[in-house]
């Protein structure tokens, strides 16, 4: 509805004898005093105009500003529901089993900050580690290969874990405060 045939009484259809200007004031009025944000009081004032002149012109009204007020409401209510269906917080938290992706990041850089440690260590202590680490292999059967003592493959495991937890602090990731 155009504002200037309401200000002018002059809408389309529209039963006579009414300030339909009048009305569309107040209800705009009424639903800001109900806290409806500025684009709800628009539509919703509209579409309650909109129903009082489809009811006026089939009955007759006793309180034209009582039966506005009572639509908008009704109207009011509806906007908030659909508004909190849409975007609603569930009501409990959803859990997975899956790391976060944060954690999931951070394991990403770690690896590469890894694979650049590993690269740069000795040849013998990045063997003797990664024999260890990943093929979980004894220090005695590592030594036993590679004809060193026990202690001295225990020390290469130390030294490179030490180089390993340094890079990854000059990285800045922490796994083990990590969800």
């Amino acid at each position: 509805m155009v504002l200037a045939s309401i200000r002018n009484q002059h809408l389309e259809g529209a039963p006579p004898g009414y300030d339909w200007y009048a009305i569309q004031m107040a209800l705009k009025r009424y639903l800001r005093g109900r806290g409806a944000r500025h684009d709800i009081v628009e539509d919703v004032s509209q579409e309650t105009l909109a129903r009082l002149v489809e009811l006026a012109g089939t009955q007759q009204i006793g309180s034209v500003f009582s039966l506005a007020f009572r639509i908008s409401d009704n109207l009011l209510i509806d906007v908030h529901r659909r508004d909190s269906r849409l975007v609603g917080e569930p009501d409990e938290e959803v859990h997975s089993d899956q790391p976060s992706l944060n954690r999931i990041l951070d394991s990403r850089r770690a690896m590469e900050v890894f694979s650049r440690c590993l690269k740069k260590m000795p040849p013998l202590r990045r063997e003797v580690l990664l024999r260890r680490r990943l093929n979980q292999e004894s220090c005695r059967a590592i030594g036993d290969d590679l004809e060193l003592s026990a202690k001295a493959v225990e020390k290469h495991i130390t030294r490179g874990m030490i180089d390993l937890r340094k890079a990854l602090e000059q990285a800045g990731i922490d796994l083990a405060g990590r969800d």
